[in-house]
Order: structure tokens, then sequence, then C-alpha cells
């Protein structure tokens, strides 16, 4: 199926793309406002960075060490969802990746995945994200689109292991350590995580 109107024209498919993602994005805010997710952080400071990935203030602020997992989301989605719909438009192809990370946002923040987070993962005061951080995660993984659909894949995969190996060094945390945790918690890596 082609989306035929996301192509380029009539000179308005930008607009048109900036639209279906914002909307995309509006829907988040209002689920998670609407799962009872705080706009901003439960401690009364809104800032543009929070670089301590234990004190309360983590994954409530526009930005912390974490959003670099979500661009290297957007950089993974761009080039699986580029495999599975090889004939898809750009613009269609970002629409699906906003809406897969979004959906993620949202479960991310259900209290069984909260409680999951706690229980396994470095995460042991995690209370789930605010509002402004999961949809600045979701901006985070567009960034990570456009990145990839600039780059090759070589440079992509490059790209990712460095990004991998600067959050293990500098927070003993990535991606794949997250995804391991979550899933398949391992004491000895959960024990190296919080300094043992």
């Amino acid at each position: 199926m082609t989306l035929r109107w996301l192509s380029s024209e009539g000179g308005h498919s930008t607009t048109r793309l900036v639209c279906i993602e914002l909307a995309i994005i509006a829907l988040l805010a209002a689920t998670m406002l609407a799962m009872g997710r705080s706009l901003f952080c439960r401690c009364d400071v809104v800032a543009l960075w929070s670089g301590d990935i234990m004190s309360n203030q983590n994954s409530q602020q526009f930005a912390d060490p974490y959003s670099f997992t979500h661009i290297t989301h957007g950089v993974l989605l761009f080039w699986l969802v580029r495999a599975l719909w090889r004939t898809g438009p750009f613009d269609a192809r970002l629409i699906a990746v906003t809406i897969i990370e979004a959906t993620w946002e949202a479960i991310e923040n259900t209290d069984a995945v909260i409680n999951r987070y706690r229980e396994t993962t470095v995460s042991l005061g995690y209370y789930g994200d605010s509002v402004l951080n999961s949809v600045n995660d979701v901006m985070f993984c567009i960034l990570g689109v456009l990145i990839a659909s600039r780059i090759s894949g070589r440079v992509s995969v490059l790209g990712i292991v460095a990004m991998e190996a600067i959050l293990l060094i500098w927070i003993r945390d990535s991606l794949l350590l997250n995804i391991i945790m979550l899933f398949v918690p391992i004491a000895a890596i959960r024990r190296w995580q919080l300094g043992g």
C-alpha cells in the first residue's frame, strides 16, 4: 500500500509530515497523562539536562544520558523499517518509526514495566518518565532516523557501537544492557552497574 498523500507532489509533504508527527506525539502525551504520569518532574524542577542517572530527576527532564539510547532506537528502527518496507516513502517510514517509539514509551510507563525496571535494572528508584521526558525521547528517536537516513549502514553500526561504549563507561548502562537486564537479569551486571 502506498501512501500517496505523503508524496512530495503538491509541495505540502513537509507540512503534512510535521502535523502527523506532532499528532502522534500529542497522542502519546495525552495517553501518558491519562495513565497518571506527571507532566514535569515531581521534584518541582524543570531543566534541559539531568546527568545523574541515580537522581530523582532521571527520566524526568528534557534530556538525560538515556536520551542517547533513543537516538540509537531511531537508527535501529530506521534500518529495520527500511528492510521490511523497501518501497515505502521516507515520510511514511518515519511515521512508522515514530508510532513504534511512541508505543514503546507508553508501554514503558505502565506500572508493570516500571516495576520490572525497579526489580531487575539499575533503576532502583524509577517511577516512570515524565511526559516531558517521554515526548523528548520520541524526538531523540526522530533525530536518530534523520541521522541514519543520511549515513551508510556501516557508519550507523560504528556509531551505535561507539555510543554503547561511551554509555557503558559513563553511566555503566547502555541500550543493550538495558534490554538484557529488563528481560534476562544478570546479578553480576547489576552489581557492576551499582558500583560493586
